[in-house]
This record gives C-alpha cells, structure tokens and sequence, in this order.
C-alpha cells in the first residue's frame, strides 16, 4: 500500500477571479482521482485551495486539505494561486510515497519538484502558452523555471497535444497520456433501455461554448424530417437569455429543452439515454463531460479543440469536424449502434481506478 498526496488548487473552473462557491467538491475531476487511489488499496490525501471550499460541510473518504492563498492581485487564485504553508507541509511530510501535482505552469509543482523530485509526478493538461499577461510569465516559466528548476521531476501528459508542448521544456515527459478519469460506479450502464430520439449538451452556457451553434445545427437536422427530436441542454450562463431567444426564432421551443444546472445523479440519464453528446467549443482543454458521456457508452460530435478529440477519433468514440453541421447529427443517427459499441468497449480505460493504477506504475 502507497500514501499517495495529490495536490490540486484549483478545483473547478472560475470564468472570473470571483470564484463561484458550490455546495460538494465531490463531482470535480479530482476529487474522483483521488477516489481511484482509494479503490485500488492506497492512502489519499488531497491539498485544495481554500477559496475553493465548499458552502456546505462535508465528510470525505480521505483526508482533505484546505490551504489558504496569499497575494491575489499578483497569484489569482482562479489560475495562478500560490499556497505559502505547502512548503513547510512537505518538509514536515515526508512519508508520501508519491505526489501527484497539476500542471507544470504552477506554483505548487514546483515547491513538490525541487523538495521531492524523485516523488513527483506532474499531471500536465496545458498544450499552449497560458494567456495571463500576454504570456509572457508562461513563456519564462516554462523557458527557464520548469527547463533549469523543475527538470528532475517526472511529467504525465493528459493528452497527446500536452505532451508534446511539454517535451519542449523538460525532459522526462510519459509517452502514453493519461486522461481524467471516472467513477464508473456513479456511471451505471443503463442495460436494456433504448435510446431516445435526442441528443444532449452539457455545458456553462458561455461565448466560447457556442451553444448557439449547436441550436442551429439541430434546427437543420430538425428540417430535414427528423421532428421527432428533442435537443436537452444542461447548463447555466450569461448566454441562457440569448439562446432562449434563438430557439424561439427558430420555431424549437417544444424541441429543445433548458434545464438549467443539474447534479451528476440528475443529469446522468439524459446522456445515457441521448444518441450523442453535441460539444460546439472553440476553447477547451480535456472536457470532463466528454469522458463522462463515453463511460455511459454516448457518442460525442465535437470540434478538433478539446484534447480529447484525438482519441475519440482514433477509436471512433463519436464524429470530429470543425464546423459540425446536420450533416454529422445524421451520420451519428445512421451508425449509432457502431459508436456506441465503441464508446462501451473503451470505457475500462476511462476508470478512475485504472488512472490511478497508471500513475502508480509510473512512480516505480
């Protein structure tokens, strides 16, 4: 059995520095990490952010920490948080077999990287600069404090493109990414039940998610005689009222349904149940929502933009087409049972045991 430290600030995601509070931690990415660790026979201990806490007292499966966050206007805790007490926690702790970190581009990967570099293992997702002040501190960051200060720890890609951004910078990058993983015991396989005349979304209703692209997508799919359709879109955001506005003029209220910020439980058998999961962004990293839609065996229609594009090309986990149109909805319709086929068979690798397994094999 290992004692295993993750450390991840940041525990979901704040569009503004006024971070939203919410009422569980207990659906973020890696909080469902750290349950991985659990289920495959290890001690966990997570490290978060205290502006991240939640408003509701909690009790966890593990430890949790929460670490208070210092000079703001300079390390916003949304992005760039700085956690003074880390250091003298891993001075004091030094029991951890392994220490699991988010990103390279963090303060707290490198207090883990020059106290424990044999232990650490960096988790990376970022394939690009980040664009805090026109990129400039990323780009000294990643040319001189990760090459000079951070080289000795150990990198975990999250997604091909991760890595090979990050190859630039340090040398001892993991050739096989690791992606986010998930509880497959709140995934249940819905066995027997058919799957619904619709598709779903799930998403902040924001500018870069290009919702609205994804109305009128289906507004064209709707017209080439597939009326029987409905369009479920969970989610919340500034961009709700416009939307609402959209799917009147189209003539799609009694086919497209809001409903607004739902809970894993809640929203769980609108995917499972859907012919595909419409992802319009034109801004991502590795989404969650789509690792989720194919542990529920739902295919995805996506951009090229998220990370996790790449495999659900390779393994024909859905459709990717910048630009999606009608044309891709029919095509998802038409071969649905080969995607969903597809989607069940690549589940496993998707377990958030089997992600922790992977990370503990790399620290041997």
């Amino acid at each position: 059995m290992s004692k295993v430290l993750v450390i991840n600030p940041i525990l979901y995601t704040a569009e503004t520095n006024r971070i939203p509070q919410v009422d569980s931690i207990k659906d973020t990415m890696i909080y469902t990490l750290c349950l991985g660790f659990l289920r495959a026979g290890h001690e966990v201990t997570l490290i978060a952010a205290a502006d991240y806490k939640p408003a509701c007292e909690e009790r966890y499966e593990f430890p949790v920490l929460w670490f208070p966050t210092v000079f703001h206007r300079l390390f916003m805790p949304r992005c760039f948080p700085y956690m003074p007490k880390l250091r003298r926690y891993l001075r004091e702790h030094q029991e951890y077999d392994i220490i699991v970190t988010s990103e390279v581009f963090a303060t707290w990967s490198y207090t883990a990287a020059r106290l424990a570099p044999e232990k650490t293992l960096i988790w990376h997702e970022l394939a690009a600069y980040n664009h805090m002040l026109h990129q400039i501190p990323a780009k000294i960051w990643y040319g001189f404090v990760a090459r000079f200060l951070m080289r000795r720890a150990k990198v975990v890609p999250r997604s091909e493109e991760a890595g090979a951004f990050i190859r630039r910078f340090l040398p001892l990058v993991e050739e096989r990414p690791v992606d986010h993983g998930v509880d497959l015991d709140k995934f249940p396989l819905f066995a027997g039940r058919e799957r619904e005349e619709s598709f779903v979304v799930v998403s902040q209703l924001i500018p870069r998610k290009r919702i609205g692209h994804t109305v009128e997508a289906f507004d064209g799919f709707v017209r080439r005689g597939h009326d029987g359709y409905r369009l479920h879109i969970i989610g919340a955001g500034e961009e709700e009222a416009a939307l609402l506005q959209l799917v009147k003029r189209l003539g799609l209220k009694e086919r497209v349904i809001f409903h607004g910020r739902l809970s894993h439980e809640e929203l769980l058998p609108f995917v499972a149940a859907s012919k595909a999961l419409l992802v319009s962004t034109e801004k991502d990293n590795n989404m969650v929502s789509v690792v989720e839609s194919i542990a529920l065996g739902t295919p995805v229609v996506t951009t090229s933009v998220p990370y996790n594009a790449s495999y659900i090309k390779r393994e024909e986990l859905g459709i990717v087409e910048d630009g999606w149109s009608a044309d891709a909805l029919e095509r998802i319709v038409r071969e649905n049972d080969r995607y969903v086929a597809n989607c069940l068979a690549y589940r496993e690798q998707l377990s958030n045991v089997a992600c922790a397994r992977r990370f503990l094999s790399l620290s041997k």
